[in-house]
């Protein structure tokens, strides 16, 4: 493990790879605490904050590896490569993930979670690479802008212009037209086309938080900024709210202004805590899992898929192994609603373990 990681970031990563599971994998998805639904649609929930928190800790990352790279002098062609090497393997594995198990490519959906990653990813990077600080800001600034107009202004046919229903808007008719059958639902993708342009923004105001980090000021001085910069974008989401609803399944630009305030507020938290007070031991699950984020993304998500189709006998009955294990060994003692809650948390708690002798190991699975 590079002795130079901040480890305030990996402890962030790891709690959003947590998020993650918590949210994606509940014993049964009947029986769901609300604030762990994402929101049917304007507004947001908990849950709502952990995809951006991620795209934002990738930007974070961008600034920290390719500024150390470029300082030992590895020229900007072999960045070039790595960047599209690594965008190649992300994206694959998002498709490997909605293939298993049942490789159905005739229908096989494209966008996707670590497919956005990947996109992001790559050109959140290749900005980095080719301008500085101020050109971020003016590029992150000028995606969420531009795509405020198109979904203002844009008519749709049949629509027009300016609608932000589920049925209507502009980037459920790009993506109905350029990936139909293809598509998380019929008609419209969370991951879709269009709404990438807004999610670089999210990665690249990472990119912004990430050359603060690294600038030589004291370390109170670049908490006290992430915390002012986190209540100044929360703030300018809410407060804008109204003219462009905040909406994770659109990834409006006022739902950028607002996760990346509430992410940099925790990074702040995490920073200010590890890298400042030096209080890290509270942290420890969360480096574990944050240290190789990705592998436990793509094993844990593997994991569920899995037993989910393995089929176990009980009581006559023949039922997949998750099914199993919540209607057998969780529900009937905690109730539906906390069984269904405890089989994500054992989860966490099993991928914390998987990964504990590599992180004492200091290994690092590169993808």
């Amino acid at each position: 493990m590079n002795s130079r990681r901040l480890s305030s970031l990996d402890a962030f990563r790891g709690l959003t790879i947590a998020g993650m599971i918590l949210v994606n994998n509940p014993g049964s998805w009947k029986h769901v605490y609300a604030p762990l639904r994402h929101a049917e649609w304007h507004g947001w929930t908990p849950t709502d904050l952990v995809f951006p928190f991620f795209l934002f800790i990738v930007g974070v990352s961008i600034s920290f590896s390719f500024s150390k790279r470029m300082e030992q002098g590895i020229a900007k062609n072999e960045l070039y490569l790595k960047t599209m090497k690594r965008t190649v393997i992300l994206f694959g594995l998002g498709i490997l993930l909605t293939l298993f198990p049942h490789f159905n490519f005739l229908t096989i959906r494209i966008p996707g979670v670590l497919q956005r990653i990947a996109l992001c990813y790559l050109f959140s990077s290749l900005l980095f690479l080719k301008t500085g600080t101020k050109g971020r800001c003016i590029a992150s600034f000028s995606f969420l802008a531009i795509y405020w107009l198109m979904m203002k202004l844009v008519p749709v046919p049949g629509y027009g212009p300016g609608i932000l229903a589920y049925e209507g808007n502009l980037c459920a008719y790009i993506d109905s037209h350029l990936l139909a059958g293809h598509l998380y639902k019929p008609g419209f993708d969370p991951e879709g086309i269009l709404s990438t342009l807004p999610a670089i923004a999210t990665t690249l105001l990472g990119t912004l938080t990430g050359d603060w980090l690294r600038s030589s000021k004291m370390i109170l001085h670049k908490t006290i900024g992430i915390l002012i910069g986190g209540v100044f974008f929360t703030l300018s989401g809410l407060l804008l709210h109204p003219l462009f609803p905040l909406n994770k399944q659109l990834w409006t630009s006022t739902y950028v202004l607002f996760t990346a305030g509430v992410a940099l507020l925790f990074l702040g938290f995490c920073y200010g805590m590890i890298e400042g007070m030096r209080i890290k031991k509270w942290a420890t699950p969360f480096l574990v899992l944050g240290t190789n984020a990705i592998a436990v993304y793509v094993g844990s998500t593997l994991m569920v898929k899995l037993i989910s189709v393995i089929k176990v006998s009980a009581s006559g009955e023949v039922l997949p192994l998750k099914t199993y294990i919540y209607n057998h060994l969780l529900a009937p003692w905690a109730g539906h609603l906390n069984g269904s809650l405890l089989f994500p948390l054992f989860l966490i708690i099993l991928w914390v373990g998987i990964m504990l002798p590599l992180y004492r190991k200091k290994i690092i699975i590169k993808i």
